[in-house]
């Protein structure tokens, strides 16, 4: 008898126990479901996503958290908060390990250097990232889900650009330069400079050799940087100017014109466009020519989407979001949707 009551104590208890557990699954609003990329639960209350970008302060970067945040508005009870990384690596871990002491429910990083990805995945745990702009790998080699834009793609459609106007100028290609800036140490910028190169030369059907200049993609390195150029070929009379954003691009261009090079001996084509359109606003004659309009507001919005359905539908975030490009000019640049400020 002692055996029976003892059992039916057991089964009593065990009872108890789950009910509990039930309970206790039922206050925080989370249920478990499968998916890849951080954490299998799902969220159906208040959600708050980190967005920490480099150099945040640029108009691309502006324009993207502008995006995240609207799109954040659109979706309901979710609050962006960001911070301006600028080109500090270990702001970038110091800010991850708040925003996970934190708990937020999703992180979306443009890394400052792509050589701490392992780490900034390995802080975020379980907790749902995407990274933005600049693709980064874990200690495996393994690529974090990525929202942003196809660098040898966009290198191509600009390098196809500046290719097609220096055939339709006439230039030979012994008098003309390519003067090519940007961040050489990061991928997205070696890729870019490849795509470029490659578009050019079947564009263009000419050999022009190329000055790469080493800067960090802004446009006081990028101006600063090109007028040793402009002393070290005094012999050039038509420059082609490329970047790997609107910053090395028109800080280039602004550095050859301070240099008495005519605009019209100029074709600069910038990635970007928000810096570019300026000179067409203002209707300035400039040797900033075309640019790839690339919509920072679109790859905030893309990020949010991907993180928020992870979050609350518990779909996996996409291995690759592609953002589309648009080439513009001083014709159409408006109609585009490029937004000068």
């Amino acid at each position: 008898m002692r055996t029976v009551r003892s059992r039916r104590f057991s089964v009593a208890g065990v009872a108890i126990v789950v009910a509990a557990l039930v309970l206790t699954a039922c206050s925080t609003g989370k249920t478990k479901k499968t998916g890849g990329g951080g954490s299998t639960a799902t969220k159906s209350g208040a959600i708050t996503i980190a967005y920490l970008q480099k150099q945040g302060d640029q108009q691309y970067f502006v324009d993207e958290i502008n995006g995240a945040k609207a799109e954040a508005t659109k979706l309901g009870n979710v609050k962006v908060v960001s911070a301006n990384l600028g080109t500090d690596a270990n702001k970038a871990i110091s800010a991850m390990d708040t925003e996970v002491g934190q708990k937020v429910d999703g992180i979306a990083i443009v890394v400052p250097d792509q050589k701490i990805g392992p780490q900034v995945i390995t802080a975020a745990g379980n907790i749902p990232l995407v990274a933005s702009d600049d693709p980064i790998k874990n200690g495996s080699g393994q690529e974090a889900p990525f929202v942003g834009f196809d660098s040898v793609q966009m290198g191509t459609s600009v390098g196809t650009k500046a290719g097609e106007l220096f055939k339709a100028a006439g230039w030979s290609a012994s008098d003309t330069r390519i003067l090519a800036a940007y961040q050489q140490d990061l991928s997205d910028c070696q890729q870019r400079q490849q795509g470029a190169e490659q578009g050019f030369a079947a564009a263009s059907g000419a050999t022009v050799k190329v000055v790469k200049v080493g800067t960090d993609n802004s446009v006081v390195d990028a101006q600063n940087k090109t007028g040793a150029v402009i002393t070290a070929n005094p012999n050039v009379k038509h420059w082609v100017v490329w970047g790997c954003n609107d910053e090395s691009e028109t800080g280039a261009v602004t550095a050859l014109q301070n240099g008495n090079i005519p605009p019209a001996s100029i074709i600069g084509v910038g990635l970007g466009a928000y810096l570019t359109c300026k000179d067409w606003a203002a209707k300035k004659n400039s040797g900033n020519k075309a640019a790839l309009f690339i919509d920072g507001r679109s790859v905030g919005a893309s990020s949010v989407d991907a993180l928020v359905n992870k979050i609350r539908k518990g779909i996996s975030l996409p291995p690759k979001t592609i953002a589309k490009t648009t080439m513009v000019d001083a014709t159409n640049f408006t109609k585009a949707g490029v937004q000068c400020t």
